[in-house]
């Protein structure tokens, strides 16, 4: 079990995705907890997880599964515009 906490955030995005292929590599021999900001090593996850505060002294945990996903950036409306 390893937990890393914004181990990616001085690298470049090349190398966050070396890394992030390094950690896929190893997790049939380990578990990762990675906590980052950076969406390419997200790319990389089974299962993500978020606090967010919609109101002042309240989080909420939140949760999205990717298994045997690749996480796409959300599509933006164009018709706002």
């Amino acid at each position: 079990f390893c937990l890393l906490d914004e181990v990616d955030a001085p690298l470049d995005e090349a190398n966050i995705g070396r890394f992030a292929q390094a950690v896929e590599q190893m997790t049939d021999r380990s578990q990762f907890i990675v906590i980052t900001h950076s969406r390419r090593m997200m790319e990389h996850t089974d299962v993500l997880y978020g606090v967010t505060m919609e109101q002042p002294g309240v989080s909420r945990l939140v949760s999205v599964e990717l298994r045997g996903k690749r996480a796409r950036p959300p599509e933006r409306d164009t018709a706002a515009a």
